[in-house]
């Protein structure tokens, strides 16, 4: 087929396409909201530097405010020599928005489902960025510089990369029409957002398969578990297609970041467990973004609840606000960045991670740190008061040109208060040695870590249950109890008996790391939060002993004004339930309990019904208004 004959087939296609997309007019986007919430395509223009080139759907288009944003997250920062096709995340503020309510409620039923690290960020939008840059002769700069960028407001990193790796490739070959056709097509043919339920994403010829575990899970579920599951529904496909299967949305490749730096995993935890300050310095905005959520997600269960951005500019509109505004105190705060400026901008703050520069110096620096773990009598940081580093001590980390020449690792005069697990590290740099798999070494991290939160918070949680109210001190004729306040020194006292020491190996000051924690923006997040359920489960009791209380006898010397004022808070009460209801039904997960719900619900309607009978008629048609 002759050129000319091909390039008359693209220009109709694409005009097909623009036909159809106009027919469709005003789509209803409600689907597609849910998981995207636009795809940029940012250029860079001569005159204007880095420029928002396209956007879809237009009515999605950000505040100003973001598209700057957008614009300059979009590129690496500085000149990191990223030739070819980098790909990267990043995380930005939205703009203030009055509307924003009224947009998020259709996150609402998801939000209180889902696990608290896989929530809709209701302040914040995820970039998921494509960049390509390339020798281009016949342009003014000599190099071709555009990214493609899937807004949304959901952190499934591993779905949207995978989203990223097969439209990006497909805009840049075929132009805009393929981006408006994707979000034609998820809109249409995607389910909308659940929790618990295996879910298929077609997407033009492939399919993709996700399940986002319940918040009741004590972890995500487990790949084989999640595999099985994802091979029945695969013969439920009815068309033929290449089906790929995410075992997890979230969860990412822990090793890939913290193979080089496991000798110091343990000082990582706590820096980040207690939302200190930490600047991720690399080379490539790939490596950073990856860091970054790396160290969020070594606390989970836990939420990180301080402001973690995977990638930062100097031109992000909160650099002054994170930089300059607290002076010599940084803000808790993890950041990753590129540019060198930002080592001696933030060389006050207290804790930078190093980097390696690519692969190669990785696996150097993987090598020496095997062998010195191996060969060393001990392997604590405990006592060390100069920068922490996986090379020898004696080893310079600075160059004279002001840290260009650091080597890769963590630099702190941070103490930590729990001793290390030497034998976890030499398992794993051992496995190192040994060419065990990348995923069996993550594996192992994931679990070791995941059992270290637990134990850090089963004490916590212990102790918050027991701030619970007696159930006798539950009136049906009184307002709902509140939940006891907590008590730090009483907390304290508890770890005697009950302690992390009962299920975890780690010896140290626990204490102090508890009181550290205490002051920290992950405490006041994970407080808040148990303190509202348990609000919310005080209040549910009270209701049922209320639905359940003999009201006809309690009302029998009682004046006609406390009837009616009886019946006003049914109501009141009656309605709060039926919206509760409302968002069970509408749930996959809450099944079981709807139907206790539905029936306290009758049983509310069956008091009313019981006052309004003690009231004489005029009043009963008043309390009916």
């Amino acid at each position: 087929m002759d050129e000319k004959k091909v390039e008359f087939l693209k220009q109709k296609s694409q005009s097909d396409l623009s036909t159809s997309i106009e027919e469709c007019g005003n789509i209803n986007w409600t689907t597609l909201s849910q998981w995207v919430q636009c795809i940029c395509v940012v250029t860079f223009d001569l005159n204007l530097g880095q420029a928002l080139e396209y956007v879809y759907p237009p009515e999605f288009k950000p505040t100003e405010q973001e598209i700057t944003n957008i614009c300059y997250l979009a590129f690496p920062d500085s000149n990191s020599g990223c030739m070819g096709d980098t790909k990267f995340h990043v995380r930005l503020r939205t703009s203030p928005d009055g509307n924003l309510s009224k947009k998020l409620l259709q996150f609402q039923v998801y939000n209180n489902e889902c696990p608290l690290i896989l929530k809709a960020d209701q302040s914040h939008y995820w970039g998921f960025v494509y960049f390509r840059q390339k020798r281009d002769l016949n342009l003014p700069r000599g190099y071709f510089q555009k990214s493609f960028i899937i807004i949304t407001r959901l952190p499934f990193y591993n779905l949207f990369f995978e989203l990223l790796n097969y439209l990006a490739p497909k805009y840049f070959n075929a132009g805009k029409g393929i981006l408006e056709e994707a979000c034609i097509h998820i809109n249409s043919r995607w389910p909308s957002l659940q929790v618990g339920a295996s879910l298929n994403l077609p997407l033009f010829e492939n399919s993709y398969q996700i399940l986002i575990p319940k918040a009741s899970s004590r972890k995500t579920i487990a790949p084989i578990e999640s595999l099985e599951n994802f091979k029945v529904e695969r013969t439920q496909v009815l068309h033929p297609m290449h089906n790929k299967i995410i075992a997890s949305v979230n969860e990412l490749d822990l090793f890939h970041s913290l193979g080089f730096i496991v000798d110091h995993m343990y000082t990582l935890w706590e820096l980040v467990l207690t939302a200190e300050p930490i600047v991720v310095i690399g080379t490539s905005p790939a490596d950073c973004s990856h860091m970054v959520q790396t160290l969020v997600a070594i606390i989970a269960p836990l939420e990180y609840c301080a402001e973690a951005r995977p990638y930062f500019t100097i031109h992000d509109s909160e650099f002054k606000e994170f930089t300059r505004d607290r002076g010599k105190i940084p803000p808790p705060l993890i950041l990753g960045v590129t540019n060198p400026f930002f080592v001696k901008l933030l060389k006050d703050w207290p804790h930078l991670l190093r980097l390696p520069d690519n692969q190669v110096s990785l696996q150097k620096q993987q090598q020496l740190t095997t062998k010195n773990v191996l060969n060393s009598n001990s392997v604590t940081s405990i006592g060390i008061t100069g920068p922490l580093k996986t090379y020898n001590s004696n080893q310079n980390t600075t160059g004279s040109n002001g840290g260009e020449s650091w080597i890769p690792g963590l630099y702190t005069k941070y103490k930590p208060f729990l001793k290390k697990d030497k034998s976890l590290i030499k398992k794993v740099m051992l496995g190192l040695k040994t060419k065990r798999p990348e995923h069996v070494q993550t594996a192992l991290l994931r679990r070791h870590l995941l059992e270290l939160t637990q134990s850090f918070m089963i004490p916590l949680e212990r102790y918050m249950a027991s701030l619970m109210p007696l159930q006798k001190d539950i009136s049906p004729f009184k307002s709902a109890p509140n939940t006891n306040a907590f008590k730090l020194d009483d907390f304290l006292a508890t770890l005697e008996l009950s302690g992390p020491q009962l299920t975890s190996t780690l010896k140290g000051d626990w204490k102090g790391l508890y009181r550290r924690f205490y002051t920290s923006p992950n405490f006041r997040g994970w407080y808040d939060s148990r303190y509202k359920e348990l609000q919310l489960t005080l209040q549910d009791l009270q209701l049922q002993a209320l639905s359940e209380a003999n009201l006809e006898q309690w009302a029998r010397d009682k004046q006609e004004v406390e009837i009616i004022d009886m019946i006003l808070k049914l109501k009141q009460k009656l309605n709060l339930y039926n919206d509760k209801l409302v968002s069970e039904t509408s749930s996959l997960c809450a099944k079981r309990h709807t139907h206790s719900a539905a029936t306290t619900r009758d049983q509310i309607r069956a008091q009313i019904d019981c006052m309004k009978e003690l009231l004489p008629q005029d009043l009963k048609n008043i309390v009916n208004i």
